[in-house]
């Protein structure tokens, strides 16, 4: 009479099968953080251009002159309205997916992006005036803003109400922007004053066009000056 029996896995094929397992996993994980990133990178992307929508309509409604969130109340309270609450419905909007702080509809609610700082000035700049920028096409309107690493939470400190640094983005990301927010810091979204959206290198400020690049003409002096 055979007897029935069942075959254990060797120690070799035990070692064989977990070392297939970590191969797969290696291939794996950087595919799905690259879509995981690209996901954030069109959701940014998205952001930028409801925005760029809402602020149309504001213009539209308020003769080319900017509402005034580089100050307090910020994009507006429910007590104190700008462009929230009646040209946008949900605060979200304003909080990028590379931002990782909660959520929230609060005046305490994240606000990622940050309005050229020289929208606002008299010289350079346009005194909120958007028929007065010269280069539409090639001014940056708006983009992330937050300080240093922005893969950090404590780097983005922006908030509904609060101003001005919430709000205000200093040109060429002055304000201690050093590496981008996607494709491992090396790129950026930027909405420009003609309300297109794309994606800029962002760096170094030495070469032009990058999004860092303040100096070289006429890129850089477009990029950030409305008068150029």
């Amino acid at each position: 009479m055979n007897k029935k029996f069942s075959r254990a896995f060797t120690l070799i094929e035990l070692l064989v099968v977990i070392a297939t397992i970590i191969i797969l996993a290696a291939i794996a994980v950087p595919a799905f953080n690259s879509v995981l990133e690209r996901a954030k990178v069109t959701k940014d992307l998205s952001n930028l251009r409801q925005i760029a929508l809402l602020t149309q309509t504001y213009l539209n409604d308020k003769d080319g002159i900017l509402p005034v969130i580089n100050a307090a109340p910020g994009i507006g309270t429910n007590v104190s309205p700008v462009i929230y609450p009646k040209y946008v419905a949900t605060k979200k909007v304003f909080q990028s997916p590379f931002d990782k702080r909660s959520a929230a509809e609060t005046d305490s609610a994240p606000v990622s992006y940050g309005i050229n700082q020289n929208m606002y000035t008299a010289s350079p700049g346009i005194a909120g005036n958007m028929g007065k920028v010269v280069s539409p096409a090639s001014t940056i309107f708006m983009a992330p803003n937050y300080s240093g690493n922005p893969a950090v939470s404590a780097s983005w400190t922006g908030r509904a109400a609060v101003a001005p640094y919430a709000l205000n983005l200093p040109a060429g990301g002055g304000g201690g922007m050093t590496v981008g927010p996607q494709r491992n810091g090396t790129q950026i979204n930027a909405l420009f004053c003609d309300l297109h959206v794309e994606t800029m290198t962002f760096g170094p400020a030495t070469t032009a066009g990058t999004f860092k690049d303040t100096t070289s003409n006429p890129l850089g002096l477009k990029h950030w000056d409305p008068t150029q």
